[in-house]
């Protein structure tokens, strides 16, 4: 098991870029990184998640703005976040899963704020 720690939020005016960062006590080598969100009032959704080899997967509508990323030697994962709007407000989760276990690791969430 690995703690998760998200950085990188904060207010931004809509239109602009927010970068989200995910640091992991240990090695995520073998695992599937995942960024989730939930605003007050809403269902908590997946925004897009990588796999131990790479391969990205965006579910949603932030296909096409969003972009996850891995550097397995800083055990780190990144969300870089583009064209944002207020309807993205919300605590980013970050999400670490080992390959073939059913435990998940999440960290504590950051805050974005997306003003018009």
């Amino acid at each position: 098991q690995v703690q998760l720690v998200e950085s990188g939020g904060g207010v931004v005016q809509s239109g602009g870029s927010l970068r989200l960062s995910c640091s992991a006590s240990g090695s995520i080598d073998s695992f599937t990184m995942s960024w989730h969100r939930q605003a007050p009032g809403k269902q908590r959704e997946m925004v897009a998640w990588i796999n131990s080899g790479g391969h990205t997967n965006y579910p949603g509508s932030t296909r096409g703005r969003f972009t996850i990323s891995r550097d397995n030697a800083k055990n780190t994962v990144y969300l870089q976040m583009n064209s944002l709007n207020p309807d993205d407000t919300a605590v980013y989760y970050c999400n670490g899963r080992k390959s073939f276990s059913t435990r998940e690791s999440w960290g504590q969430g950051t805050q974005v704020t997306v003003s018009s």
